[in-house]
Order: C-alpha cells, then sequence, then structure tokens
C-alpha cells in the first residue's frame, strides 16, 4: 500500500494520526520533498534552539528541579548572541555533525573506525565517555571496547544519546536501520544503558516523520530497549506516573528520581546530586514530551527545568517536535535569532545550519526510493535491541576523598573488587604541555596495567586509574610514576570502590 502525501494531504494524515493515534507499520509511506524538506529542517532547528534555550542551566541544578518563578532569559538575538559568544554550548550538535561528515566523505556504509577517528583526532574538547573513549582510542583501544564499562567508567553517561538526534533523522520510520546504525557508532563511546539512550531518542526522531501522537511515540520507540533494562524500567515509570498525574509534571519528575537516579557508574555522579546518566536525563526528555501536550516552549521549558543536563534535555525534545510538526510550524518568537546563525559555520567543522539540513536531506534521497520529487519508504516494526547492562553485579561501597599529589608513588588500601581513582596531571612549574606521565598500576604489588597521561586536555586521560571484577577482599593499589619531572605532578583527587551485591 502506497500513501502519497502532498503538503495538503500531510495535514489529513496529521489529523488521522490525532484520531487514532497508530504508527502505519509495514505500509510504504510517501513524502514529497518540500514536507520532507521541512520536517528535516525542524529537526536541526529545534535541537539547536533547545540546546540554547536550556544553556544557562546546564548543571546548575543539579538532583532538584528549576522552580517556576525563576526565569530563563531569551530575547529575539538570544541565539546569534550565544552563537558567537559561547559556541562550544553546542557541542551535541557539532558532534554529530563529525560523524555525519565522515558519512558524506565515506557513505552510510564507512567503517566504525572512521567514525571514531574522526572524533577522536578532533581539536574540540571532549568530556565523560567521549573522553574516556578518545583516550581509548588514541591508544590502541578501538571500538566496541573504548565504550565498554570495563574500560569505560561513563559508559552509561548520556554522550552518545546527545549525538544520536542525526541517526533518527536519517531514517524517517525505519527504526531499525536507525538501531542498526547507533549500535556501530553509539558502542564506540558507550554501553548498555548509554548506549540506549541513543537507540531509544533516535527511534522517536525516526517516528516523529509519521505519526504526531506523542504518546505513541514515546510508547512505540521503547519497543527498541530490552524489558529488564534500568533504562526499559526508568522510561516505563515516566509513562506509568505521567498517565497517574497527567497535570503535575513535578509530581512524576519526583517519582521518577525517587525511584531512578541512582548512579553507580561516572565516579563524580557517585552519591550526589550530579547525574549525566543517559537513563535519568532520557526521562526528563520524554516528561518535556509527554507533559508538554506539543507545544514547543512548554516542552522545552519541562525539560529544562527537570535540571541536570538541562541543554541536551531540551534540545532532544524539541528536535523531535521540529520533525514531527515541520520548521514552518516551530512559532515565530522562537526564529528569530537562529535565522541570523543558519549560514555560519558550527565550531570544528564546515556546516552551518542550513548546509547540514541540505546534506541530511541529500543523504535521505541517496539511501531510499525517490518518485517524481517525493521520497518513499517502508514505515518499519520496531525489534528490540540485544540485552547489555553496565556494573552487572556491583555496586560502589565507599567513595573516598583523597587530594593527594605525588612525584613518585602513592598507595591507597580499599576493601572490595573494584575502584576508580579520579584524578589529573598537573604542573608545578612553568613548562608547557608537552608532558606525558608513565605510570605503573600495581595491585598488591603486582603489576596489572602500564599507560600514559598526557597532561595535554584534548589527550587526557579521564580518571588515573580504574578496573572492576577482580577478587572481592582487602587490596593495595599502588601507581608509580615512572619518569618523575620537577615540573609536573600526578594529583588523585578521589575514589569510589565497589563490591559484589
Amino acid at each position: 500500500m502506497k500513501i502519497r502525501i502532498t503538503i495538503i494531504s500531510a495535514l489529513l494524515l496529521l489529523a488521522a494520526c490525532t484520531k487514532a493515534p497508530k504508527v502505519p507499520y509495514g505500509q510504504t509511506v510517501t513524502l514529497d520533498e518540500a514536507t520532507l524538506m521541512d520536517k528535516v529542517k525542524g529537526g536541526w532547528y529545534g535541537q539547536t534552539i533547545g540546546c540554547t534555550y536550556g544553556g544557562p542551566t546546564e548543571f546548575k541544578y543539579k538532583g532538584g528541579l528549576i522552580m517556576d518563578e525563576i526565569p530563563i532569559p531569551w530575547y529575539d538575538d538570544y541565539i546569534y548572541d550565544t552563537y558567537i559568544e559561547d559556541p562550544g554550548l553546542y557541542d551535541d550538535v557539532y558532534m554529530d555533525l563529525t560523524f555525519m561528515e565522515t558519512m558524506l566523505k565515506e557513505g552510510l556504509d564507512a567503517p566504525v573506525e572512521s567514525y571514531a577517528n574522526a572524533f577522536a583526532y578532533a581539536d574540540y574538547k571532549l568530556w565523560h565517555a567521549n573522553q574516556a573513549a578518545r583516550y581509548n582510542i588514541l591508544n590502541g583501544r578501538g571500538a566496541p571496547e573504548s565504550g565498554h564499562w570495563k574500560y569505560n567508567p561513563h559508559a552509561d553517561d548520556i554522550d552518545f544519546q546527545i549525538e544520536a538526534d542525526f541517526i533518527g533523522m536519517l531514517y524517517p520510520g525505519q527504526v531499525n536501520k536507525a538501531s542498526e546504525l547507533s549500535d556501530r557508532i553509539g558502542h564506540i563511546m558507550n554501553y548498555g544503558d548509554g548506549w540506549y539512550g541513543g537507540v531509544y531518542i533516535g527511534a522517536m526522531y525516526c517516528l516523529a516523520y509519521v505519526c504526531n501522537d506523542i504518546p505513541t511515540i514515546v510508547t512505540e520507540a521503547l519497543r527498541t530497549i530490552p524489558e529488564g533494562t534500568k533504562f526499559h524500567s526508568t522510561i516505563s515509570d515516566c509513562i506509568k506516573f505521567w498517565k497517574k498525574y497527567p497535570k503535575d509534571w513535578k509530581q512524576c519528575w519526583f517519582e521518577v528520581t525517587n525511584r531512578h537516579a541512582n548512579d553507580v557508574g561516572c565516579p563524580e555522579g557517585v552519591w550526589n546530586g550530579f547525574n549525566i546518566d543517559a537513563t535519568i536525563n532520557s526521562a526528563f526528555v520524554v516528561i518535556g514530551l509527554l507533559y508538554g501536550e506539543g507545544d514547543f516552549l512548554k516542552t522545552m521549558d519541562i525539560s529544562t527545568r527537570c535540571g541536570n543536563d538541562s541543554d541536551c534535555n531540551p534540545a532532544s525534545a524539541a528536535g523531535i517536535l521540529g520533525v514531527m510538526y515541520g520548521y514552518d510550524a516551530i512559532p515565530d518568537y522562537w526564529k528569530k535569532g537562529v535565522e541570523r546563525i543558519k549560514d555560519i559555520p558550527f565550531p570544528y567543522t564546515d556546516l552551518s545550519l542550513e548546509q547540514v539540513c541540505k546534506e541530511n536531506f541529500n543523504l535521505l534521497l541517496t539511501c531510499n526510493e525517490t518518485d517524481r520529487n517525493s521520497i518513499l519508504f517502508t514505515v518499519e516494526d520496531p525489534e528490540t535491541v540485544r540485552y547489555e547492562q553496565s556494573f552487572q553485579g556491583i555496586v560502589p561501597v565507599e567513595k573516598r576523598v583523597l587530594k593527594k599529589a605525588f612525584t613518585t608513588s602513592v598507595e591507597l588500601k580499599f576493601k572490595g573488587n573494584g575502584i576508580v581513582v579520579e584524578g589529573s596531571v598537573r604542573k608545578t612549574g612553568h613548562a608547557d604541555d608537552s608532558y606525558v606521565a608513565s605510570v605503573t598500576a600495581l595491585l598488591d604489588g603486582e603489576e596489572i596495567e602500564h599507560f600514559t597521561m598526557p597532561i595535554d586536555y584534548i589527550k587526557r586521560k579521564y580518571e588515573i586509574f580504574s578496573a572492576y571484577c577482580f577478587e572481592s577482599g582487602e587490596h593495595t593499589l599502588t601507581l608509580r610514576l615512572e619518569n618523575p619531572h620537577p615540573d609536573y605532578e600526578l594529583y588523585a583527587q578521589e575514589m569510589v570502590v565497589y563490591d559484589s551485591l
């Protein structure tokens, strides 16, 4: 069956979705080029607007809500001013573009190594799962090990979630194709729930092309995630408490946060209000979508006021709405500033907002059937991706402040079967950034790893050391600096100890 959608009949389809919010699985859908481009543009512009809206609050509200009486600034040139003065805010956009540029050079079937190397060798700053993966790749540990929790303590963090928007926009209605690409790219920097964050966000973008009923999109996209995972449980609770408290997003936020905001992976987030875990931040995207009821401002505002990674979450929520309704449907109030920056390349890329929309559109044309200035695609019934969970069977049992600077060695005694030591190389003199520390780690006197730590921030090792799942008991970890230098030191900030459940 083929459904031909002109600009007029597109409105009829949307009306039909509203009455009977079903996704046309198995059907071939045809979108004319004008409608398709409007949706692509809506996704990219919506993401940029949402990121800007939440930017001032990013991680300023950790573990708490942003109350209604606290204003979030906006004026006509706000996006332009932010874009010029704080371009680093848009890391969740230019990271997407790094992968898209790889596609443009090597095609959608580019090898995983090309995607991995593209951001590992880029000259922009990274954090958390991305930076840990970058270090792994630069030091010979490629994907998927670069994102695996045993080699990347940030495997469950939000990184791939905020980089997967473009994958969903490449595959209108084709959720399983998006999941396949998410498998390849997402495991470069994440694993388990961190990977699921990107799979889920990508799936919602795919479905936004073919249905405008938000609860349907939220629920159907969840079919890609295995039951029994923390991610599935968290989003399921979002839906459950939205149904129970349909007019009170704050009560939903409280119920979900109370049950799911305990981070066991990211060392900074353990026993801390700071939470960069993909599960809870995806929940804040969903809360914004469900309670926003299709209103652009309300959706962004609620996702922002949920706190924590409050620029990335409204970016994804607004991007999904943008694909659903199209750029033309975004209120003019939000587009005044974005029109001023549409032809200015994003940082660290040659692509501007307008250019990326055209490239996204062209990629759609190359990987789908076309007919008379239209694109044809078959809507896929979502398949569940494989089950995987990070940190299974272990939990944090101690978090200890260290504040130990050393130029020879340091000994850390602990009881457990896993440990992460946070810290970095620091200057003590007026030397340059060329120093690379050479470090040997010994567990109970036996060497278990030798590694390097560049002082260069771009190439840095995100934690000094991490290891999991050795024999539980009393242990001594020794970190020995093999090439001491009078102008540098290693600084151990704190450590997290794990043990079996």
